[in-house]
């Protein structure tokens, strides 16, 4: 699959937000709202594209974190973090590995990477596994979510 990613538009960043996910992925789904799309706005924000359909996206930096993880000094400096999410009816069709691949040779940094990952999400953390991440710290938000930091080094 060939991929091609472009900077976060309004229009990309609306249909993002009107992705539903199926139970027990459905805390990644999202609204249409003003505070949302402000987020995809003023952050590092790529929409993913095979021709012309959005299949996902990332983001990187600060906007690719938790912040309640800010709470436990879950992200020490030194790392570039990177935030992703594949549309949903792509997902679990073993597409991960070119996507996250694409992700990974996007961000174009000599920085050790870093990403966050839900505890219950083991397709994805199975992934990461396959990419050198390895889990460096968990924290648990106000809801009993637990998450995992993950890092790989450069």
């Amino acid at each position: 699959m060939s991929y091609s990613s472009q900077k976060m538009t309004e229009q990309a960043a609306k249909e993002i937000l009107s992705w539903t996910y199926l139970p027990p992925y459905e805390l990644y789904n999202s609204e249409v709202t003003e505070e949302a799309l402000q987020e995809f706005a003023e952050n590092p924000y790529f929409a993913i594209y095979v021709e012309e359909a959005l299949v996902g996206f990332y983001c990187t930096g600060y906007a690719a974190q938790v912040p309640f993880g800010y709470f436990f000094q879950a992200y020490p400096e030194g790392y570039l973090d990177i935030g992703l999410g594949m549309r949903p009816d792509l997902t679990g069709q073993g597409q991960g590995t070119g996507f996250l691949q694409f992700i990974i040779d996007s961000v174009e940094t000599n920085q050790a990477l870093r990403l966050t990952v839900t505890a219950f999400n083991k397709r994805a953390i199975a992934l990461y596994k396959k990419f050198g991440f390895r889990q460096v710290s968990a924290f648990t938000n106000a809801n009993d979510l637990e998450f995992w930091v993950m890092t790989r080094e450069g």
